[in-house]
């Protein structure tokens, strides 16, 4: 179905004076806004009714959402009424007429297929293999579980022993290195073999004797800031 017109009528009650908008409109089904929606200014004007019709592009109906009227301004509707035509898109199935373009010839349906359901628990022989257990089986099974499980344990032992060996073993050995290290006491005599070439630091050249005059900037800056520590002092009495 595809709607194609919109077909609304009411009546505005207003002061002449006073502005007015009244709005028609329906929500997007498929998405955010409006699908539609058609505005009449009634600012201005005095309150009257309204007959309109509105044409829109064939629209499909899934895409229409709730329609309301809304009163912008001072003023009401009264006596509202909106009619929708709508139009039978015979191809919006390509495969429901060959005159539709893109047509393609609709797929068959599968015939019925019958299918026996086998139950094993009906079945005799399941159910005379079920009935007892062989005693000696079982406790064929239990000896071959506990047989396993020994031989298991026995693995996981050996195995730490074996791990608690090496670490005692690497264990000695680190301090068997450790101890010739600190044994080998030669190794350090080349270093006290080695003689630091020196000499005499002679002294740098001494100052003059004579008097260094002062620094007449420093002198001046000094001066500046006497001057002003007084100022600042005598302001306090004034």
């Amino acid at each position: 179905m595809e709607v194609s017109n919109v077909i609304y009528q009411y009546t505005a009650v207003k002061d002449p004076s006073d502005d007015m908008l009244v709005h028609v409109q329906n929500e997007n089904a498929q998405g955010e806004g409006y699908i539609f929606r058609e505005t009449d200014d009634w600012s201005g004007l005095p309150g009257n009714s309204i007959h309109k019709i509105v044409a829109v592009n064939n629209i499909p109906i899934g895409s229409w959402g709730d329609g309301s009227i809304q009163v912008e301004g001072k003023g009401e509707v009264t006596d509202p009424n909106v009619v929708y035509t709508y139009k039978y898109d015979p191809c919006f199935n390509p495969q429901s007429s060959p005159s539709c373009p893109g047509y393609q010839p609709p797929i068959p349906e599968p015939e019925p297929v019958d299918y026996d359901v086998y139950n094993a628990l009906d079945d005799q022989a399941v159910l005379d293999a079920t009935k007892e257990t062989d005693p000696e089986l079982y406790d064929r099974d239990n000896k071959r579980r506990n047989e396993m499980k020994e031989q298991a344990d026995a693995r996981l032992e050996k195995g730490l022993a074996a791990s608690e060996n090496a670490l005692n073993i690497a264990s000695d050995l680190a301090q068997a290195f450790m101890i010739d290290a600190m044994a080998n006491e030669q190794r350090f005599d080349p270093y006290y073999a080695q003689n630091i070439p020196g000499g005499v630091y002679r002294d740098a050249p001494p100052l003059p004797t004579k008097d260094i005059p002062d620094n007449k900037q420093g002198l001046r800056n000094n001066l500046a800031q006497q001057l002003l520590h007084e100022k600042m002092v005598n302001s306090q009495y004034k």
